[in-house]
């Protein structure tokens, strides 16, 4: 089991910036991959950005060159810094983590309860 708490959201100007974190806890020998998702109202969740165990990252077009995913290993934590913000960022955002795949097939997933991030003016 992995425990995922999300924080860092709230409202802020367009143009502005956020830095949303995400720590686990639980079973975090296991997780493969990390990533942050969004969801905005009447809208599909879809991916914003990836890294894995070996620290490859991977971004949805939406937030490449704004957005830099990372993570802390001491910490247990995930970050999702999100520059230059857009009023279409506005969304609640997900963590989520894989598990390895030796822990079975399909590895367990398991997501944040969300933060809200509204982007306006």
């Amino acid at each position: 089991q992995v425990q995922l708490v999300e924080s860092g959201g709230g409202l802020v100007q367009p143009g502005g910036s956020l830095r949303l974190s995400c720590t686990a806890s639980g079973n975090i020998f296991s997780i493969e991959l990390m990533g942050w998702y969004r969801q905005a109202p009447g809208k599909q969740r879809e991916l914003v950005a990836t890294i894995s165990r070996s620290g490859s990252t991977n971004y949805a077009d939406s937030g490449k060159g704004r957005f830099t995913i990372s993570r802390d290993n001491a910490k247990n934590t995930m970050y999702l810094q999100m520059n230059s913000l857009k009023p279409e960022d506005t969304a609640v955002y997900y963590c989520n983590a894989q598990h390895r795949a030796t822990t079975g097939w399909p590895p367990p997933n398991y997501w944040g309860q969300g933060t809200q991030v509204t982007v306006s003016s």
